[in-house]
């Protein structure tokens, strides 16, 4: 098979279609310093940036609130609660894109069938079509890009 119709043949499957270019402002939901750190160094590394940092769902609120980011990153655990309420509470107010970093991703699925959900441990790879899922404003009906990602 040729390349050009290698590439045809992917872009026709790809559930969800590739990032652009532009950059984002990223609010990062973690409880892990370290995982939060890594996620930034990430972002920055894929030309976006954060605009902020939370551990608790108050605080992943109220940093939504003040800086309006254009994606969430969020743990599905957190300090004194869960991202999953922490979203819910966010998506009353706006709309805002987000994707689920969990290692059980079992329990957000069932929490919010439709997130899109990458699972703990994760690679770069998988974060970045993870966020291009979750900015996708056309999703697919039924997501199912592979097990790890849980579409």
């Amino acid at each position: 098979m040729s390349e050009t119709a290698s590439g045809e043949l992917a872009a026709q499957f790809t559930p969800c279609r590739i990032l652009g270019s532009k950059m984002l402002n990223v609010l990062v939901v973690e409880n892990d310093s370290l995982v939060a750190m890594l996620l930034g160094q990430i972002l920055e590394g894929l030309g976006h940036a954060v605009c902020a940092t939370a551990a608790t769902p108050a605080e992943a609120v109220n940093a939504a609130r003040r800086f309006k980011p254009d994606l969430m990153i969020v743990d599905g655990a957190l300090d004194g609660g869960s991202g999953v309420s922490a979203v819910e509470e966010i998506l009353r107010v706006e709309p805002v894109p987000y994707l689920f970093l969990s290692g059980d991703p079992t329990s957000i699925r069932l929490q919010m069938p439709r997130a899109v959900v990458v699972s703990k441990p994760f690679r770069e790879a998988e974060l970045v079509r993870g966020i291009a899922c979750a900015l996708d404003p056309h999703p697919p009906q039924e997501r199912s890009a592979g097990a790890r990602y849980g579409y």
